[in-house]
């Protein structure tokens, strides 16, 4: 069984996920992983797809859909269901839009060997707004960590929080 990283774009309308979705399961694919959201109107999708269709395949299968589809044949990196190291924080922030945000948070984050695994960001009107999940490894100071976000954060006059993962919600 194969396993392939297949991207998704096209026009947000009701009932492309579950074309695509769909016509995947049709053909026998597993959809392993997703994330799937809208971006200013188009609908994306990032799915991780084990089966036996090589890339070229799953790309025809979803060719009918009038979406943009791409597929290239990937290695597993992790077991699924198994539990990330590191401890888990969520990162929100808002203020004005401005290029820049994402890369200075993210170098912070970045600084201390922190992964970010899941992000959102979304511009209402001239308010920023990110969420984004992250495991940040067990011996880094997380007070120095909230300091340096915090720097960043005045610096581009934004507001930030940094708090753990209830793991109770998960």
């Amino acid at each position: 069984m194969g396993l392939s990283a297949v991207t998704v774009l096209g026009v947000d309308r009701p009932g492309v996920i579950a074309a695509v979705t769909g016509s995947l399961a049709d053909c026998g694919a597993n959809i392993q992983d997703s994330t799937m959201t809208l971006l200013g109107g188009h609908v994306a999708m990032m799915l991780l797809v084990s089966g036996d269709l090589s890339s070229e395949q799953l790309v025809k299968q979803l060719d009918t859909l009038d979406l943009v589809v791409t597929a290239s044949a990937v290695d597993a990196r992790r077991h699924f269901g198994c539990k990330a190291g590191g401890l888990g924080y969520v990162l929100t922030l808002h203020g004005p839009d401005r290029p820049g945000i994402i890369s200075a948070v993210s170098g912070v984050l970045a600084s201390v060997g922190g992964n970010i695994t899941g992000m959102s960001t979304r511009l209402t009107g001239r308010l920023y707004v990110l969420i984004a999940d992250v495991d940040i490894p067990e011996p880094v100071d997380v007070a120095a960590l909230m300091c340096d976000l915090a720097t960043v954060g005045s610096g581009l006059d934004l507001e930030i929080t940094f708090r753990p993962v209830e793991p109770d919600l998960l």
